[in-house]
């Protein structure tokens, strides 16, 4: 579960959901994508376009001045002994990277998305389509959301519990702007909100359906709405990653010399832990992205 922090107009939370959903298609994963602002189509319809190894290099060389081998060898000196010993390739010969790069400027070609399976959840039409429910201090568009997901992860094959169903596809699950108000929750927009517990009780079912099925997901949050710390904290416990993103826009960091070639920060809060108790907390702390010409960087 990859928990984001949306920055404050939801500029780039939103172009890393888009990212992650894209990596979906492009490793040929199913979507199930829910939103309550916009409508899940249009989203896929915008997903950037993935760039070819060959393209990926012809495009950083635009972005950035290449390092001269020469200059490197130079400097890097091999002592004498192994000097004519006969090269060897370090890395394999095929493409070592991970994951895969996308050009922010073009959106994904349709034949991509014929050879994926998607499912969306638009919660305006779902609430057309029954009557309101609740269940257990939780709020209804919570409710629906999960039956939709359980729904999906049984029909679908991706039970890790079941040894019959043999499937080894991932569904890759996207979430936009959990906890704002057009979720029907007001834990943004009041101190003490009705149903405070709806946020942390859907991620805890929502958790257990990940731990048992072959699935992942991302959520994005617009946490700068939520007032209460505590319902953060037990928010950061329920992810296994948590990721904040603040932009530079509107404060008086955009002026600093300092970041003048980034447009906001990244704050890794947690990352998974395996056979630990503790969390993890990366040395690194100085990380900041910027959106060149066509992609989106973390450096």
């Amino acid at each position: 579960l990859v928990f984001t922090e949306e920055d404050k107009y939801g500029l780039y939370s939103n172009l890393l959901f888009k990212y992650f959903l894209a990596e979906g298609v492009v490793c040929g994963h199913d979507l199930f994508v829910a939103s309550a602002k916009e409508h899940p189509d249009n989203i896929l319809k915008e997903l950037p376009a993935p760039l070819l190894d060959d393209i990926y290099r012809s495009e950083l060389g635009e972005e950035t001045a290449a390092v001269k081998t020469e200059d490197f060898q130079d400097s890097m000196k091999i002592a004498w002994r192994y000097q004519n010993l006969p090269k060897m390739e370090a890395s394999p010969t095929t493409s070592t990277k991970f994951g895969h790069y996308y050009d922010v400027s073009k959106t994904m070609s349709p034949e991509l998305f014929q050879s994926i399976k998607w499912h969306s959840f638009y919660l305006p039409e779902e609430l057309s389509l029954q009557p309101k429910m609740k269940t257990c201090n939780m709020n209804s568009a919570y409710t629906r959301l999960l039956q939709s997901i359980q729904r999906i992860i049984y029909q679908e094959g991706f039970d890790g519990s079941d040894p019959q169903k043999k499937k080894k596809n991932i569904l890759r699950i996207g979430i936009q702007s959990l906890g704002s108000v057009l979720w029907g929750d007001d834990i943004c927009s009041s101190d003490t909100p009705e149903d405070i517990h709806s946020l942390t009780k859907f991620l805890y079912v929502l958790r257990g359906l990940l731990r048992k099925s072959l699935s992942a997901c991302i959520i994005t949050v617009p946490t700068h709405l939520i007032q209460n710390k505590a319902i953060m904290e037990r928010v950061t416990n329920l992810s296994d990653t948590v990721v904040g993103l603040e932009s530079f826009i509107g404060s008086e960091r955009e002026t600093n010399p300092l970041y003048k070639d980034y447009h906001g920060l990244v704050h890794v809060h947690q990352i998974p832990r395996l056979n630990s108790l503790i969390c993890d907390v990366s040395d690194t702390k100085d990380l900041a992205f910027r959106l060149k010409r066509k992609l989106f960087t973390i450096e």
